[in-house]
């Protein structure tokens, strides 16, 4: 009665588990292949190609090879590295400023000042 769901067609639920039992299956052997500590002795070495993780490599090693440059991709430089550094450097001048603004016009007095220096 527990694994009764009454959303799923029983053939959906048939390829499903069938996937499962599929996937688990090649998951195995794939870790039996790879952990095999007899590999050296038929010349095959300690690797186990797998085509995808190739293919998933060689695209990392060479992505700035493909590169292309579109507005999307400009607007997003422009968004997480120059406004957050134009917005940092205007915060600390304007917050430098006003507080060189209160030491100059004697608003803090020179006991109270942060950086004093005996």
């Amino acid at each position: 009665m527990a694994d009764k769901q009454l959303d799923v067609k029983p053939a959906e639920k048939r390829a499903v588990e069938a996937y499962s039992k599929r996937r688990v299956a090649l998951r195995e052997e794939y870790i039996k292949q790879i952990t095999n500590p007899h590999r050296h002795g038929t010349g095959e070495g300690g690797i186990l190609f797998d085509s995808g993780i190739q293919r998933f490599m060689s695209m990392r090693a060479t992505e700035y090879d493909h590169f292309k440059a579109t507005p999307k991709t400009s607007l997003y430089g422009l968004g997480f590295v120059v406004i957050p550094i134009i917005a940092y450097g205007y915060m600390l001048k304007s917050s430098r400023d006003a507080q060189e603004h209160k030491y100059r016009t004697g608003q803090v007095a020179y006991k109270d000042r942060r950086f004093k220096f005996v």
